[in-house]
């Protein structure tokens, strides 16, 4: 019996292909950005070779973030100037020289060096990837290939809790830097973005890259389109501020804002890099903390598998409404049972509530909120300005993370843990709101059709600046 493809997959095996090869860094970031939770606790144990400190211990945080910092310069310049796919080929090797000086260094400062080096990579990743990936992907599966990188991450995530509390932190270094340099060989044999080479006007590559990325020679049409599309865009000045003066760059650069905003601050930094502290102060035993680390991931990772499955057929704005209800009720059944814990009534009968709640959240997260902006971000900016709106992306989501984060550590101190995740369901539930309201629906548009309606909505645009002030 023959089993049928479905249609909007035909030919699509080369444009996977390049976005697998593409993203395999992605894994290498999703076990850097889980890193501290299984190392730090080996770290601070009595055979190990490094004694940190508490203070340290939060630096291992921050050194990362601000490597992410660091790398928006290369980010906003290198995806122009040498290519996507080139841009994501050196941040490999700079990902190696991470892990390296993480696996062979004998002081807190090669840690601290590391991180740094990886969170350099980390921008230039979730700048340049989303882009490629929008731009080789035909619009009829762009929403599940761009929803590829999120579940690379969530992998590396589940691959770094799964080993990292079991094996030397050395160990999960040799890991991550294989996959890179598992990258650094498979990457250039992939076809570069054909908007890009038009971009670059070399038109001839970009045929030859569109004709294999289609799996068929019949590609006039499109490379037609893509060439009209590369020089209205073109037109349009791709200065910083055009992000904000330009009607459609103003309204793709508040939606992209919103997206991210919620995103942090709907606690997702705050969950993975706290999961055990927080279901050991729930006083939860129904699971060891070591295995709700690894049920917690794996859960997350299936449910973007879902999502990035249906999210051609069901559209991105459904998805991220039903996530933001699931996951604002999630954080307020968490923040409810806090508040009774610090009420000194007894929880005893309830322990299982908190740990529930976190693996809904899991599920509800990154079923919209934590999956789609990355998908809708790299559709809403045009070409000419495409590199500087991932740029603005990627520091809106580090700034986000980082203020999420000392947020939740600040409210801690000097209030209860309670404080925390009602402030974060609070603020998803009025992100869902203005999701709702403002976030286009981009589901089987062409780049080119997302733009023109960037265009016409200038009163949705008003609106959003009006609120934005507010």
């Amino acid at each position: 019996m023959k089993i049928s493809t479905p249609k909007m997959f035909d030919g699509s095996g080369p444009q996977l292909l390049a976005v697998l090869a593409g993203t395999i860094n992605a894994i290498s970031d999703g076990m850097q950005y889980g890193w501290t939770a299984p190392s730090v606790p080996i770290l601070k144990s009595a055979n190990s070779t490094i004694e940190i400190t508490h203070t340290e211990e939060v630096w291992l945080e921050l050194f990362y973030m601000l490597g992410s910092f660091l790398g928006l310069p290369f980010s906003i310049n290198l995806v122009d100037l040498i290519g996507r796919k080139m841009t994501v080929w050196i941040s490999s090797f700079i990902g190696i020289f991470g892990w390296i000086c993480i696996g062979a260094g004998n002081h807190i400062y090669f840690l601290y060096a590391g991180r740094l080096l990886l969170g350099i990579t980390a921008d230039i990743v979730f700048t340049a990837s989303p882009v490629y990936i929008s731009e080789i992907a035909h619009q009829n599966i762009r929403g599940f290939l761009a929803g590829l990188i999120y579940l690379m991450m969530l992998f590396g995530i589940v691959i770094i809790y799964a080993i990292g509390p079991w094996i030397p932190i050395y160990a999960s270094a040799c890991v991550g830097g294989f996959l890179l340099s598992l990258q650094i060989f498979i990457l250039p044999f992939m076809p570069e973005s054909p908007y890009y080479l038009i971009y670059a006007n070399q038109y001839d590559k970009a045929e030859k890259a569109l004709r294999r990325l289609r799996n068929e020679n019949n590609i006039t049409k499109e490379l037609d389109e893509i060439q009209k599309a590369v020089k209205r865009q073109m037109s349009e000045r791709g200065r910083p501020q055009d992000l904000f003066l330009i009607e459609s760059n103003r309204k793709a650069s508040l939606i992209m804002i919103l997206l991210n905003f919620t995103q942090h601050f709907s606690g997702i930094s705050v969950l993975i890099m706290n999961v055990h502290s927080i279901l050991n102060q729930a006083g939860s035993n129904v699971i060891r903390p070591e295995v709700s680390a690894i049920v917690f991931p794996c859960l997350m990772l299936v449910s973007a598998t879902v999502a990035t499955l249906i999210i051609d057929d069901c559209g991105r704005k459904i998805l991220l409404e039903i996530s933001g209800i699931l996951t604002t009720l999630s954080l307020l059944v968490i923040a409810a049972f806090f508040h009774i814990k610090f009420l000194n009534i007894s929880t005893e009968h309830m322990c299982w509530v908190p740990l529930l709640a976190i693996m809904v959240y899991a599920v509800a997260m990154k079923f919209g909120l934590g999956i789609v902006p990355i998908v809708i971000t790299a559709e809403l900016f045009p070409t000419k300005v495409k590199g500087l709106g991932m740029a603005l992306a990627d520091f809106i989501y580090i700034s986000s993370s980082m203020l999420s984060i000392y947020c939740y550590q600040w409210l801690n101190r000097k209030f209860d843990i309670c404080v925390s995740f009602y402030l974060f369901g609070f603020l998803c539930a009025i992100c869902t709101i203005l999701i709702s309201f403002y976030v286009p629906e981009t589901k089987g548009k062409t780049l080119e059709e997302i733009q023109m309606s960037l265009k016409n909505q200038s009163v949705h645009i008003n609106m959003v600046t009006e609120d934005t002030k507010l």
